[in-house]
């Protein structure tokens, strides 16, 4: 169960034996069904989430009530509200199991405790807090400057094994289009 969270972890850091005992101590395994919700907006974010099997969509609501994909998480993937797990405040982000999943899930308290138990801890998600905010950066740039076109080409290529777990709908949503667009998109590229 905890192997590929050490996979994930060792390439950041590296933990010894006991180190890595005491660090999967504090992580307890939760299962969601398909359409069963980690977090729904307004709720306080209680854990952040490893998944070990499964994939999530993290999204919000517009004021339109459209769903507005922020980011899936698959298996070797975080997935949270960061805003309010490290604020204790409401979440604006719905997380939602898209299929059958496993979570390994770490408190906030657990993880304070980690940070003066095992400095390296504190490390490890220093790194993995600049890789998200460099991943979302790039979201955003891409969102902005380019089309739609090369943003599905961008998805393709950065996520193929994502395609055949989601739906066309979930693609789009994530890519900030419709459905028919995507379509049109597609055809285009298949000729």
């Amino acid at each position: 169960m905890f192997e590929l969270l050490h996979k994930n972890i060792a390439k950041h850091i590296q933990l010894t034996t006991g180190e890595f005992e005491q660090f999967c101590a504090n992580f307890h395994l939760r299962k969601f069904k398909k359409k069963e919700f980690m977090l729904r907006a307004g709720e306080i974010c209680r854990y952040e989430g490893f998944v070990t099997r499964g994939c999530f969509k993290v999204y919000y609501l517009d004021e339109n009530g459209s769903e507005q994909i922020i980011y899936f998480a698959v298996e070797d993937w975080w997935a949270t509200d960061i805003d309010s797990f490290t604020n204790q405040v409401p979440a604006i982000l719905n997380i939602e199991a898209l299929e059958d999943c496993e979570v390994l899930c770490i408190n906030k308290p657990d993880k304070d405790l980690l940070y003066q138990q095992l400095p390296q801890v504190e490390k490890l998600f220093r790194i993995m807090n600049q890789r998200t905010l460099v991943s979302f950066q790039r979201r955003v740039i891409s969102s902005i400057g380019k089309t739609a076109e090369n943003r599905y080409l961008e998805f393709t290529e950065k996520y193929p094994q994502l395609q055949t777990r989601l739906t066309q709908l979930q693609i789009a949503a994530y890519l900030g289009i419709t459905h028919e667009f995507l379509n049109k998109i597609r055809k285009k590229l298949s000729h």
